[in-house]
C-alpha cells in the first residue's frame, strides 16, 4: 500500500460576493511510496499551493480522498487534526517559519513540547539530528542571529524531530542563494537515502532535479510525470526544463 494516496481530488473556491466559482483542482490522483522523494511542479495558478494545503490538512477538498498510511485525512475532525498533523507530517517552508523569540533549540523542540514528550526524550532526539545537520553550535542562538541556510537547517531539524511519516517542503530553497541551495538539496537527498519520504513543491527545475520523480500540475490536474531512474541531476534538469517548456507552449503530456 502506498504511504500517500490521493484519489480524485477536486477543489472549488467560491468568492464571498457570489462571483464565478474557481476550479483550483480538477481531478488529481497520484500516490507516493514510502521512502520516495518526489517533487510537484507547475506554472503559477496551476493548483500546486492548493494541493499542498490539502495534503498538509490545512484545507479541505470539495471532493476526493487523501489517504496517509491508510487513513483518510480529509475526514479527520477539527479536534484531532492539529495533533495528527504534528505527529505525522513534517513541514519545511520557504520563509522558515521560526519564532524569533525562541532559541534555535526551542524552535526545533516545539512540536515535541506540544506533544507532551519528556525533556530527556526531547534531548535524546535533538542531539543526533543537530549533529547531522551541522547546527550543534547554533542551538542557543536566535533565528535573527544566524544565516538563511542555518535557519533552513533548523527548520528541517524541526520537521524531522517528530519522526514524521511524510515531509512536505514548500519552495525550500526559495529564500536561499545558489551555494546554500546546493548544500540544502544535497542534505535532502541524504535524508531521503536514510528512508525519509519527502514531497516537495517547487518552481525550481534545479531543486526538482534532485527528486526521484517529478509530477507536473497543469490546469488543476496531473498533466505529466518524470522518473529519474539512472539519470544524473544534470540530465534530469534538462528533462524537467523541456517539460516545462512543453507545458508553457501547450504541448501534450504523457505518463
Amino acid at each position: 500500500m502506498p504511504l500517500l494516496e490521493v484519489k480524485n481530488l477536486k477543489k472549488i473556491y467560491t468568492t464571498r460576493f457570489g462571483g464565478n466559482p474557481v476550479l483550483a483542482l480538477k481531478n488529481v490522483s497520484f500516490s507516493i511510496e514510502s521512502g520516495e522523494y518526489a517533487a510537484i511542479m507547475g506554472e503559477s495558478g496551476a493548483g500546486k499551493t492548493t494541493l499542498l494545503n490539502i495534503l498538509a490538512s490545512l484545507d479541505k477538498p470539495t471532493s476526493g480522498e487523501v489517504m496517509l498510511n491508510g487513513r483518510n485525512i480529509v475526514s479527520i475532525n477539527e479536534n484531532e487534526i492539529s495533533a495528527f498533523r504534528r505527529d505525522n507530517l513534517g513541514f519545511v517552508f520557504q520563509d522558515f517559519n521560526l519564532l524569533d523569540t525562541f532559541s534555535i533549540r526551542d524552535n526545533i523542540l516545539l512540536p515535541l513540547v506540544l506533544s507532551g514528550k519528556p525533556y530527556n526524550e526531547m534531548e535524546h532526539r535533538l542531539l543526533p539530528i543537530s549533529r547531522r545537520l551541522s547546527i550543534n553550535d547554533i542551538l542557543d542562538k536566535y533565528p535573527y542571529e544566524v544565516s538563511g541556510g542555518q535557519k533552513q537547517r533548523a527548520a528541517i531539524a524541526r520537521a524531522l524531530i517528530t519522526k514524521p511519516q511524510l515531509i512536505l517542503a514548500d519552495e525550500p530553497t526559495g529564500s536561499l542563494d545558489s551555494h546554500t541551495s546546493d548544500s540544502l538539496l544535497k542534505l535532502f537527498a541524504e535524508i531521503n537515502e536514510d528512508g525519509q519520504t519527502i514531497l516537495m513543491v517547487t518552481h525550481s527545475a534545479k531543486a526538482a532535479s534532485h527528486a526521484k520523480r517529478v509530477l507536473f500540475i497543469k490546469d488543476g490536474e496531473v498533466f505529466h510525470q518524470l522518473y529519474k531512474g539512472s539519470m544524473s541531476d544534470k540530465e534530469m534538469y534538462g528533462k524537467i526544463s523541456d517539460t516545462l517548456i512543453m507545458i508553457a507552449t501547450g504541448g501534450a503530456g504523457d505518463e
